[in-house]
Formats: structure tokens, sequence, C-alpha cells
């Protein structure tokens, strides 16, 4: 899930959000300013109802990046690195670069978030009693009732043992500790996602058909979702298998053809047969060995034609603090959760800060097939 814009970093770690979160954000705060709050206190003025509502959904808000937070925060004290964090349409993700070194390790991150929400949930409660014993104001105290059970909901949800939901890491750690084979313990995790996702599914779908519910689409929503994700982390967990003790260096395709800063976008789309053999180019500046940014041909494209011959490539580029990046000896595995589609996310491999390869998603799929094809006597070994 891509962020569409960011927050900033807390402890280190980039917060996104993606536009879908607009859309729950909608939804929570104008379901409690129009159904919850008027029905429970009525006779308040609209625009009281409205900021109570807007106030509680970012609260909720800030509630789910703690949980979020949580799982980061851990996984860095256990050696795993953690990209960032996107809050988006069914909560967020936590997107760490490398595995849990041991089931323990997996255990701790796993239950961080959930233990989280516990404790916030509970601190709401708390805070809704002494609340209500001083006579707060009663949307107040309501506000705070409907965080603690919300956040509540979100640590039992969220302890179901099923993959992706951090109950699925739960019960990853337990097979994995129980029987020492992580790609068992990872597929049988996404077995029971699966399986609960469709019982989701068919109970929200037989909720809305007999019952005209529309929360059973929320529902059978919800469920598709952890389908899906629990397959694509079933699929992404057989691949990192596959693909552990490969380097970089052994996917990468060696040395890409550059291109100058101070080249015209005219003279980098002159030759068509080029522009149609690579989506991107690194891009280099007075040293033609060290990269300074990549440019893709979709991006230059966008120039208008009569501009074309005064704008340089330096100016459409993605500079290089904003482009991935990775050295030769460095794991495969590690690298697959930073590859993205699209030729704005092709990695750049620098070897001392010299550009040494790039990597497309392409020539991981291209590694991953050759490697399906061996017996597994002939694959490298791990470490």
């Amino acid at each position: 899930m891509r962020a569409t814009f960011t927050l900033g970093r807390i402890a280190g770690i980039g917060i996104g959000v993606n536009w879908s979160v607009l859309l729950v954000f909608a939804l929570i705060a104008s379901g409690l300013a129009g159904g919850r709050l008027p029905e429970a206190h009525p006779d308040r003025a609209w625009p009281v109802y409205a900021l109570a509502g807007l106030a509680t959904a970012v609260v909720f808000f800030a509630s789910l990046l703690a949980h979020e937070l949580a799982h980061a925060i851990v996984a860095r004290r256990h050696g795993i690195a953690v990209d960032d964090i996107v809050l988006w349409l069914l909560g967020g993700a936590t997107r760490m670069r490398t595995e849990a070194p041991d089931p323990r390790a997996e255990l701790r991150v796993a239950g961080a978030g959930p233990l989280v929400s516990l404790v916030l949930g509970a601190a709401f409660a708390l805070l809704t009693w002494l609340l209500g014993a001083v006579g707060a104001a009663a949307l107040l105290v309501e506000a705070t009732a409907w965080l603690a059970a919300i956040n509540l909901v979100l640590a039992v949800f969220n302890s179901i043992p099923a993959a992706p939901l951090d109950g699925g890491r739960l019960l990853r750690a337990y097979l994995w500790w129980r029987g020492g084979d992580r790609l068992r313990a990872t597929e049988g995790a996404t077995t029971a996602g699966r399986a609960f996702g469709w019982v989701l599914v068919v109970a929200g779908l037989w909720q809305f058909l007999w019952t005209a519910w529309f929360g059973g689409l929320w529902l059978a929503l919800v469920g598709w979702f952890l389908v899906v994700a629990a397959g694509q982390e079933g699929r992404q967990a057989r691949v990192r298998e596959l693909v552990a003790g490969v380097a970089v260096r052994d996917t990468m395709t060696p040395g890409p053809v550059t291109v100058p800063d101070r080249l015209t976008v005219e003279d980098l789309l002159r030759d068509p047969a080029q522009a149609a053999r690579h989506t991107a180019f690194p891009v280099t500046g007075e040293d033609p060995e060290r990269p300074v940014g990549l440019v893709t041909v979709e991006g230059a494209s966008r120039v208008p034609e009569p501009e074309r011959p005064h704008t340089t490539v330096g100016a459409v580029m993605r500079p290089l603090s904003r482009t991935r990046v990775a050295r030769p000896d460095e794991a495969l595995a590690d690298l697959l959760p930073r590859l993205e589609p699209g030729a704005e996310h092709r990695v750049l491999v620098l070897d001392e800060g010299r550009i040494a390869g790039i990597v497309s998603p392409s020539d991981v799929n291209r590694t991953v097939r050759t490697l399906a094809a061996r017996p597994r006597a002939d694959r490298p070994a791990d470490g």
C-alpha cells in the first residue's frame, strides 16, 4: 500500500497516509456527528456534534498510529529494519525490510500492536469514568467511551490468529517455534487467514442479502482484503525463502545506461529505440560514475514539447535522496519489500557511491524463475 502523502517522521520512522484514509475519516466523523452523538445526547447545535466527531476521529487515527508505532519500535529493537508506516482504508501497515530473526522476536513484534491498543482502550475507559465522575460535558464522555470501545475492538480483532492480522503473526511465531520451519509456519498462518477471510465474506454477504444491512458489505470487504492479503503474504514468504542467500549483485542489471543531468529532455527522447529499451536511467553529475538521481521516460515525456529543448534531465529527475538504493552485497530478500511497480521505483545499486547496476521487478522475476527451475540442492545456501 503506497502513501499518497507523508506526515513526517516519528522516532526516525516515516509516516505516510494513503488517500483512502480520508474516506474512513469522513465515515467515522460523520457517523459520530450524525448518529451516535446526537442519538445519545440530543438538543445540541450541529456544529458541536461536527466538532466532536472530527476531534474523536483524529484521536482514533492517533491511536491507530500508536498501534503501528509499537510494531515498528519493537521491530527496530530486535534489529529488524523498518521502512515506514502507511495508514490506509482498513487500518495501518508497518513495512519491514527484513524478517524477524527468531520466533521470540516475531512474537514480541506482533504482540506489541494489540497490547498498545488494549492499554489505550483501558486508558480511555478509565478516562470515561473519571470524566463522568467529575460531571464533564456529556459529548466528551461519549467520545472517550467510543474511543475505549474501538481500541478494545481493535485489540481483539487484530489478535485473531489469521494472517495478515497481528494474531496471524502470533500464530506464525508459535508454529515457527514448534516446528522450526519459518516457511511452513507462514503457510499455516496464511491458510488460517484465507479461511477466516472467506468466513467474513460469506457472513457479510448473507447479512446484506437477508437483512439489507449495508454494514454486511463492509464486513465482506474486510474479509476479501484478508483473503487477498493472506495470499500475497504467503507468496512473498515463498519468494523470500527461494532467494535466501542470493545477493543483489546476482540479480541486478550491471552497467546500466546513464545520462548526464545537463542533457536536455529533447535529447533524451530523441532516440525512440533507446527510450523503448529502457524506462528509467540513472542520472549522473560531474562525476559520470556517481549518480545524482533517476529519470524516467514517462516523466520526461510529460514535459511539453516546446519546453523540451530548454529543460534539462536534472530538472525533471527524481533526486538520489528520494530514490531507492542498495549495495551489491545486500541480500536480495531484504530488498524485496522496497520494490514497487513503476519505473520511478527502480533501485539503484551503488558500490561506494558509484553506480554498479539497477534492479527492477522484472530482474527479480527472472531470478525467481531461474531458482525455481533448479533442484533444491543447487540453490544458494542461506547466509
